[in-house]
């Protein structure tokens, strides 16, 4: 996490509003409720993005693509996807997907000073279990989330999300689900 952040820490208040957020969150992507999820937990000026990762060195970093990506989205292609998912023409995901969040070791830091307030940072961890169809094994999707969330209007909104896949091979059919 930055140095320029201060950590939050989980016998907080603010923590726990970001925990509750977090698991309202899973629950409403588990649930199939997108469109609820995108007008009531993510801002309009979301940067959503999901960088391709390669197998490198060390001495090379950890390997994400500063501009390739399996996906970059923005409010609007965000809110593209989940009306195609209110259509009967989303054969990607008809019949759905079953999935479920498993999100863990929640970090939030917040920084100091007016300026910054209003964004906190959110670092955890992903499991995405995923069942499609008749299938009978489950499609496991681990990583880690860089979020950061704004208060507008007096609730927290997505603002940024990075998910950092630790697959360099997606071995699913489609990526039309929501992390």
């Amino acid at each position: 996490m930055d140095s320029t952040l201060s950590r939050v820490t989980a016998d907080t208040a603010l923590y726990a509003e970001v925990l509750d957020w977090i698991h309202t969150e899973a629950e409403l992507l588990d649930d199939l409720r997108e469109r609820e999820w995108l007008e009531n937990m993510v801002s309009r000026d979301v940067h959503y993005a999901v960088p391709l990762r390669q197998t490198v060195e060390r001495s090379r970093g950890r390997g994400f693509s500063p501009d390739t990506y399996h996906l970059l989205e923005t409010y609007g292609s965000l809110s593209s996807r989940v009306a195609r998912n209110e259509t009967q023409y989303a054969w990607a995901e008809d019949p759905p997907s079953r999935i479920r969040h498993f999100v863990t070791n929640v970090r939030v830091e917040q920084a100091a000073g007016a300026e910054g307030a209003d964004v906190l940072h959110v670092k955890n961890n992903l499991l995405l279990y995923r069942t499609r169809q008749d299938q009978s094994v489950p499609q496991l999707l681990a990583a880690e989330r860089h979020d950061q969330l704004r208060r507008e209007d007096g609730q927290l909104k997505l603002l940024r999300r990075e998910v950092l896949l630790d697959l360099t091979v997606i071995r699913t059919h489609n990526l039309a689900i929501f992390f």
